[in-house]
């Protein structure tokens, strides 16, 4: 007997939604889950919050009439149980009682506002699950967002053996650095520095150059995989499970942050509300695939969103 549960995973740049149908317990661990429907809103929640401490009124505004939208998708489908969680933008907030208020308004339910741990439990309970064979643990799963990135390292078996999420994501260092169009050198030069240093803190705290198969997650991930893939339109079937090299990630990423805005529009698979801050993302993820010392990235287009859904068995 399924279940049907939705999922909203609200974060610094993007809000999505997933309904799904959770096969019967008695299915046993690897069964997959059903998706019912998937889907993406650029809302920059985050916006300005790394220098005002603050959500935006416009960015909370943004939020509402996506989640709007949700709620009505959710009443459509048929939803048994509902889960909604907030990360690194209303983690930071000062006034993150207003998003929580105008959530349960419009939702019906209140947003957990995760800790970084458990963000990166979600997001490695999501990723991990239907990996295929050649992708040798332990693995470290990185899951890069607006303002913050996690770092897990473990197994399929035996879980989660260390996590830390730290304050790194695409649009925190885009805001704080990369301000020309395109990022002049020096500004894509502090960036790195910034990136490179809070990597290696990361990677002291969880033994991530210990691990055999670097997994990314999110839209940054996803969106160069597709670029060096050479794909003309977003395809997550073509991108799920995609292995790409640190040469071809390195390519990308030097590709971008030499573009300007509009040119960067002109890249097929590029989402108009990710090209501002892909530059940014890029470079996160190349500079962890130097740091932890690993050739090649799988990415997944399962995350952090399939964790919560599991999360409602």
């Amino acid at each position: 007997m399924t279940t049907r549960v939705a999922a909203i995973d609200c974060g610094t740049n993007s809000i999505r939604l997933l309904v799904a149908d959770l096969p019967d317990p008695s299915a046993g661990p690897t069964a997959p889950l059903t998706d019912i429907t998937r889907q993406l809103e650029i809302v920059r929640l985050g916006q300005g919050v790394d220098q005002t401490g603050r959500l935006a009124p416009e960015a909370i505004e943004r939020t509402r009439v996506a989640l709007a939208g949700y709620a009505a998708e959710i009443e459509k489908l048929g939803v048994d149980r509902v889960r909604m969680c907030a990360t690194s933008a209303s983690r930071d907030a000062s006034n993150a009682a207003d998003f929580r208020a105008m959530v349960e308004r419009t939702l019906g339910v209140a947003p957990e506002v995760v800790s970084g741990d458990e963000e990166a439990r979600l997001s490695f309970t999501g990723a991990v699950r239907g990996l295929p064979s050649d992708a040798e643990p332990p693995y470290l799963v990185v899951d890069i967002g607006g303002g913050s990135t996690e770092f897990v390292v473990g197994t399929r078996e035996s879980g989660v053996q260390a996590a830390i999420s730290v304050d790194i994501g695409c649009v925190r260092m885009t805001e704080r650095h990369l301000h020309g169009d395109p990022p002049t050198p020096e500004q894509v030069a502090a960036a790195e520095a910034d990136v490179a240093a809070v990597v290696d803190r990361a990677l002291t705290a969880v033994p991530g150059r210990q691990a055999a198969t670097l997994v990314g997650l999110a839209g940054s991930v996803t969106t160069v995989v597709a670029i060096a893939e050479g794909l003309r339109e977003y395809a997550p079937e073509r991108i799920h499970h995609a292995r790409v090299s640190y040469d071809e990630v390195a390519r990308v990423t030097g590709d971008l942050l030499t573009r300007t805005r509009a040119r960067r529009l002109e890249i097929p698979v590029m989402h108009p509300g990710r090209a501002d801050v892909i530059g940014a993302g890029a470079l996160v993820l190349r500079v962890i695939m130097e740091r932890a010392g690993m050739s090649s990235v799988v990415a997944s287009e399962h995350d952090i969103l399939d964790g919560i859904a599991w999360s409602l068995r």
